[in-house]
């Protein structure tokens, strides 16, 4: 856990001192081409990265699950020369399948189909750039990732409920597909919930989609950024005006013991940690109090945001599809 802890803190302090080029979509790696099994960093009916899970556990059959998971993983790219990923990098691909991919959209396997795109994600620089580079490669990123959407939908959904999940730079694409393809659509009758975590989110951005208020919910989307309690993150990219608590799924701003809370996992799957964290939402982010190695040293818990709840996202994915087929 130290390496990716450590990696975070890199990550949060980068500074675009890097002299990269004006950003230019013409001179960026090859698009994607989602018809392509390799351009995907996890399908259902092969084994891949976020199929990972605890020894306690049997795998199920994706044949068996009824709900598709599309997830959007977070930065890995942190390049100082190009400001989009190529998707046919192997070592960077290794990275992601290895880290984000494993640990996060894993959480979803016990009840769903997950389905992950490569895209050509746009380099740390790009949020910490002060002029518009930076958001024209995230804008070019997202394009990506609306693409492999449509074709998810066009090629393998079949008309089954989704649940959308995403982090960092991931929810930052997410948010945006949520309003491109949910807010105020028929397909809105599909979605069993989104977890579009650590990234803003502002209630503003959406005419119909509102955050989950209960454990229940569904329809509705679920966001949170993990700080350690007491700490003031200021104004940060990383949350908005909304955020839901992973232990009660609520938002009221009340403290949650950590007996509350089911269980984390860090680097070693086969190593619960049990009503490891208390959370408490405050200020539009979530305090945690944890007794984790490692991480409970940390100010910003960006890094670990699923990780400290891995349990309690994978227990409430399953209550939020067996109430949305009761609906």
């Amino acid at each position: 856990m130290r390496n990716i802890v450590v990696c975070c803190a890199l990550l949060l302090s980068f500074s675009v001192n890097a002299q990269m080029k004006a950003f230019n979509a013409s001179e960026q790696p090859p698009a994607p081409d989602y018809s392509n099994e390799k351009h995907w960093s996890a399908l259902p009916f092969r084994k891949d990265a976020a199929d990972k899970i605890p020894n306690t556990e049997t795998w199920v059959s994706d044949s068996l699950k009824d709900v598709d998971v599309f997830y959007i993983y977070p930065t890995i790219y942190r390049s100082k020369k190009v400001w989009t990923a190529d998707v046919n990098n192997k070592k960077l691909n290794k990275r992601i399948d290895n880290k984000p991919v494993k640990y996060q959209a894993s959480v979803f396997n016990a009840s769903a189909r997950v389905y992950a795109p490569r895209y050509r994600q746009a380099a740390i620089a790009a949020f910490y750039d002060k002029g518009t580079d930076g958001t024209q490669a995230l804008d070019f990123a997202y394009e990506d990732v609306k693409r492999a959407f449509q074709y998810y939908l066009d090629h393998y959904n079949h008309g089954r409920p989704i649940i959308i999940a995403s982090h960092s730079q991931g929810t930052r694409h997410s948010r945006q597909l949520m309003k491109d393809f949910f807010d105020g659509t028929t397909l809105q009758n599909k979605l069993v919930a989104a977890y579009i975590i650590g990234f803003g989110i502002d209630t503003a951005m959406y005419k119909t989609l509102r955050p989950c208020e209960n454990e229940n919910q569904t329809g509705c989307y679920i966001t949170w950024a993990s700080f350690k309690k007491g700490y003031d993150p200021g104004n940060s990219q990383l949350y908005g005006n909304v955020c839901v608590n992973p232990i009660t799924w609520n938002r009221d701003t009340i403290a949650v013991d950590c007996s509350k809370s089911q269980a984390a996992i860090l680097l070693n799957f086969n190593k619960r940690y049990d009503h490891a964290c208390a959370a408490q939402v405050h200020n539009g982010y979530l305090w945690v109090n944890n007794t984790l190695p490692f991480v409970k040293g940390f100010d910003n818990l960006h890094i670990a945001d699923y990780n400290l709840f891995w349990y309690d996202i994978r227990a409430n994915v399953a209550k939020r599809i067996s109430a949305f087929w009761k609906q």
